[in-house]
């Protein structure tokens, strides 16, 4: 049985017109090419659905019966097209938002905002991740977009750039650097560094510094879970590590001291999809972003430059 859309949708404007000629003009076509195709559909049936006159066409109860289900039909398909259609170009649908620590920092909130007004339609999920998946769950493919901090080893994985911060060393308040304003990469290579507990290779080689070993052994690396355990175990004195500049406002502790280093790139935050699984809402999510980025000029300059009269010799590369 062969009932193409184009078939029904001729019957229901002839079962509207009851009238072949003025059906025929309706829909653009010719007149016996209409009146065959009603009589292939009436075939493809199996019943009669129209009593045919010289003058006019009257349904036939079968035709009667027909007429409801084939108006059932087109509406659902109809629906569905558009739905379909609605959800390709992002105007509807879901958005899975990985991230860890702090998200896009400050910027967070607007951009969550700005994107929740754009799209009022697409329910958004948002989930933190912890430092053994430093994708936000890009690399097991739960999430949609994330905003994690690059560099990451997964080639899949493509980062649009926020903004940058420095990094910092974080000590304990016992530490011997704790009483230093600055830091400088030639006084931590020694230092053994807390590094979390992720397999990503440039993730690791990134918080180890070890691009400025130039083949010094690495110290020893505390593997850690999550930044609120990294800070404890430092706190304690068993160890030092590397943080992005923002971890002193969203985890402050008084057994720590936090110190920037003065000669390292910083740390920047992405937002990022994977490349074989691409959404028109985490696009759509980006766009929105970079934009609130250029208008939240005073927040930016605040998240890039948090230590009012540090030289830094490293020049930034976020833009």
């Amino acid at each position: 049985m062969d009932l193409t859309t184009r078939k029904l949708r001729y019957f229901v404007v002839v079962a509207e017109e009851r009238h072949f000629t003025r059906a025929a003009a309706r829909l653009f076509v010719a007149q016996q090419s209409l009146s065959r195709q009603i009589r292939d559909l009436e075939d493809e049936v199996g019943a009669q659905l129209f009593y045919r006159t010289t003058r006019s066409v009257a349904l036939t109860p079968a035709g009667e019966a027909f007429l409801a289900g084939v108006r059932s039909a087109l509406a659902s398909l109809d629906a569905g097209i558009e739905e379909a259609r609605r959800h390709d170009a992002g105007e509807v649908g879901q958005l899975r938002i990985g991230f860890g620590l702090g998200a896009a920092l400050e910027l967070t909130p607007f951009i969550v905002e700005e994107f929740s007004r754009h799209y009022p339609n697409v329910e958004i999920e948002m989930r933190e991740f912890g430092l053994p998946d430093q994708s936000a769950g890009l690399s097991e493919h739960w999430a949609d977009v994330a905003i994690i901090r690059p560099p990451l080893a997964d080639p899949d994985i493509v980062a649009h750039v926020l903004f940058e911060e420095p990094r910092v060393l974080t000590v304990s308040i016992r530490h011997p650097l704790a009483r230093r304003d600055t830091v400088s990469v030639a006084d931590i290579l020694d230092v053994p560094l807390a590094v979390g507990r992720s397999t990503d290779e440039e993730y690791r080689r990134f918080w180890s510094l070890q691009d400025f070993r130039s083949g010094m052994t690495e110290p020893l690396l505390t593997p850690s879970t999550s930044n609120t355990e990294e800070i404890e175990m430092i706190a304690a004195g068993l160890a030092c590590t590397v943080n992005p500049a923002a971890i002193m406002r969203y985890i402050p502790h008084a057994g720590v001291r936090y110190i920037p280093i003065v000669d390292v790139p910083g740390s920047t935050v992405a937002i990022a999809w994977r490349r074989d699984r691409v959404s028109p809402l985490a696009v759509a999510f980006n766009r929105l972003a970079q934009e609130v980025r250029d208008r939240e000029v005073a927040t930016v300059e605040a998240i890039e430059n948090p230590f009012s009269g540090v030289r830094f010799t490293v020049q930034s590369t976020s833009r």
